[in-house]
């Protein structure tokens, strides 16, 4: 803010901007940038005038008018009593006229204010003196330079309460002791200045407790803001008042009718950023209808636009801080009208939420062609990336029993995607979620395949007798209510996590069981399936032969029942199998037989897979140039996808196969790109692997 109060500090070769309006939500910190600017600015003699200042208490019941406002100007300059003009008209004419007269630069602070009528006529009639206003309305009418302020960076709220706490008393040593307990305390507080204030005051007088104390506190009243209030000191040392929920109030106060209800069902959003689609959905309005008022709650800072970086729709999001989602919340749950009115509205977005999570599922699994409103697999992947945190939020709603069976259906929608991304964390939290949902409603069937679900999430992070436990669960549950089809896939299943577990005898086992089962139903493309899984097992158990054999019944399967992609994949296996028992000749033609079958299908993750399993057959063959030109072909997919772990996965093989050829500068670049990739895959042990290899020392 100073280089633009300094004099000589606009661009000569732009016309002079007079005013400056510091903007922002309540509690920002706004009059205390614009004091503290003030004060550098008249240190630098930049104002040697002076400087003016009124508190119009815009978000007060009675706010000061411009009337009254320039009354207290006119004293501070020296008018008063018998000099006081009459009228306010002539009252106005000397204000002006004095600052007109007064050669000496001047700077007008005027704090606090929420409509133009309060500041327009005490701006000067002189481009000499400047304006600083702030307000938590931005000033669009007016030509003024904006400084919009936004919450702190996480580091620099925990550097306000420990400058704080050691201005008191610098023997404190709590913060010290207790880092995460003080950066949870900053994120409760949602790094806005004037709750970081509070906190601190909080942490001042109970000297004698620990953070994690005040920690749990907050963490424990449903709303931040009263918990916070509660324990404010009061005032700070300026005298200003430190509370935080009557900030709130007053700016929800001057809503109108729309704009409060859009805000009171935006803070039930299942999370803090949701897109202008979402957001009509949930206030059951057109997005046209909704985008304006949106657009109005911006204004005030209630809530911020975030450009949304993919997906269909108006290409902005809308974030909602913390603390105005509790107030929000707050204010639905005091009033039984609105609560229903709010519960009506988490419906809508949840179905709004299956709708789109159905169409880009569809996507994922390879269905070419539009999925309104999605154009590509691509799209897809993209809305699903932005909608995530809501997506996986709106699943836990499954526990409440108005929502068990619209979230359980969502929580069917995702749980390709989340394995996809590698996102176990939330995959495992959104099959809870529809388990105890299924469970509570006596749902057995749904129970059992969301036990499967959740059986592959806890595979995928190697917790596998859990894994193995979930899928026996659901075993038996589908035993017991004669879902015989559904009994062997949980076979199939247990087999899968007992081949991860290294016991690849018992997983030998379970897989022969679900194949016998599929058998005798007469499904023959799980048969198929089921053979595969069996000579992926009997590949690992070094039973290559019987493997080949295994993948070989498989493909003839496939072939007879016309299944191009399971035909595919079972190629893809057959060529593992040739690489195990030391066949890359024979590896090399199975791999580009599966790689055409996924390319004419219009698989084109398939084909990248298989590009890769390729390029590894002839690395095994020694023909490096052949192999690292077929890892850039695989890589040059998975980027298409953004699939960032396989993305990892290639690079890491194509800087093994640069290593080979002894290319150490292409290998070492590809490593470290590896390393990026399985970074942003959330890989971290593959990550670390790949920055291990990059810096090993050439064979």
């Amino acid at each position: 803010m100073l280089p633009h109060l300094a004099p000589g500090g606009d661009d000569p070769t732009a016309l002079p901007l007079l005013i400056f309006a510091v903007t922002g939500m309540g509690g920002i910190g706004k009059t205390a940038l614009a004091v503290e600017a003030a004060h550098r600015a008249r240190a630098q003699g930049w104002f040697p005038g002076g400087t003016l200042f009124v508190d119009l208490r815009g978000y007060d019941d009675d706010p000061v008018t411009a009337d009254q406002a320039v009354l207290a100007l006119l004293d501070a300059l020296g008018v008063r009593d018998r000099d006081l003009p009459a009228t306010t008209e002539r009252q106005y004419d000397a204000y002006r006229a004095l600052l007109a007269d007064r050669r000496d630069r001047m700077l007008l602070v005027l704090d606090n204010a929420s409509d133009p009528s309060q500041y327009v006529p005490l701006l000067p009639g002189t481009d000499r003196h400047r304006v600083l206003i702030t307000s938590r309305d931005r000033p669009d009418a007016l030509p003024v330079r904006l400084i919009d302020l936004g919450i702190l960076a996480p580091d620099d709220s925990v550097a306000l309460v420990t400058r704080a706490l050691a201005h008191t008393d610098e023997r404190d040593d709590r913060l010290a002791r207790e880092p995460e307990a003080l950066q949870e305390l900053c994120d409760l507080c949602g790094h806005l200045p004037l709750a970081l204030q509070i906190a601190a005051g909080m942490l001042r007088r109970r000297r004698h407790r620990d953070v994690a104390s005040l920690v749990a506190e907050i963490k424990k009243a449903e709303d931040p803001t009263a918990a916070l209030d509660r324990g404010s000191p009061g005032t700070d040392l300026y005298g200003r008042s430190l509370v935080l929920r009557p900030v709130l109030e007053t700016s929800y106060r001057r809503l109108t009718a729309d704009q409060a209800r859009l805000l009171r069902l935006l803070c039930l959003a299942p999370s803090a950023e949701t897109s202008t689609e979402a957001v009509a959905a949930l206030a059951d309005l057109e997005t046209d209808d909704a985008l304006p008022l949106l657009e109005d709650l911006a204004a005030v800072y209630l809530v911020s636009a975030v450009r949304s970086v993919g997906g269909p729709g108006s290409g902005v999001r809308w974030r909602v801080h913390d603390l105005v989602r509790a107030f929000g919340a707050g204010v639905v749950a005091r009033d039984a009208e609105l609560r229903e009115a709010g519960e009506a509205a988490r419906e809508r977005i949840v179905l709004f939420y299956i709708g789109r999570a159905v169409a880009a599922d569809a996507l994922l699994s390879g269905l070419r062609g539009v999925q309104e409103p999605f154009a590509d697999r691509v799209q897809a992947v993209a809305w699903l990336d932005e909608e995530r945190v809501g997506l996986v939020a709106a699943v836990q709603w499954a526990r409440e029993e108005r929502f068990a069976g619209t979230a359980a259906m969502l929580a069917d929608c995702l749980t390709q995607y989340l394995r996809w991304r590698r996102l176990f964390d939330d995959s495992i939290a959104v099959a809870e979620a529809a388990r105890e949902a299924a469970h509570r409603a006596g749902d057995r069937h749904r129970e059992a395949g969301v036990l499967n679900n959740l059986g592959k999430a806890l595979a995928e992070t190697g917790r596998t007798d859990e894994a193995i436990d979930a899928y026996t669960r659901a075993r038996d549950l589908f035993q017991a209510i004669g879902d015989r089809h559904q009994e062997a896939g949980a076979w199939s299943h247990i087999g899968d996590a007992m081949e991860r577990a290294g016991r690849s005898r018992k997983a030998i086992t379970a897989h022969t069981r679900a194949r016998d089962l599929f058998q005798a139903i007469g499904d023959r493309r799980c048969e198929a399936r089921v053979w595969g899984n069996l000579g992926v097992a009997l590949r690992d158990a070094g039973r290559t032969k019987k493997a080949i054999d295994a993948h070989t019944h498989a493909r003839r399967l496939f072939q007879a029942i016309g299944d191009r992609l399971g035909e595919a994949m079972a190629w893809g296996n057959l060529g593992n199998a040739h690489q195990r028992a030391g066949h890359p000749d024979k590896a090399i033609h199975a791999h580009t037989v599966a790689r055409s079958l996924f390319e004419g299908a219009g698989d084109r993750y398939g084909e990248a897979t298989e590009w890769g399993n390729v390029a590894n057959a002839l690395q095994q063959a020694g023909r490096m140039e052949e192999a690292i030109e077929a890892y850039g072909k695989s890589l040059e997919i998975f980027r298409e996808f953004k699939d960032w772990y396989g993305q990892g996965v290639t690079l890491h093989n194509l800087a093994d196969a640069h290593r080979a050829a002894h290319q150490h500068g292409p290998a070492r670049s590809a490593y470290l790109q590896a390393t990026d990739a399985y970074a942003r895959a959330n890989a971290p042990t593959e990550a670390a692997q790949a920055r291990a290899r990059a810096t090993e020392p050439p064979d």
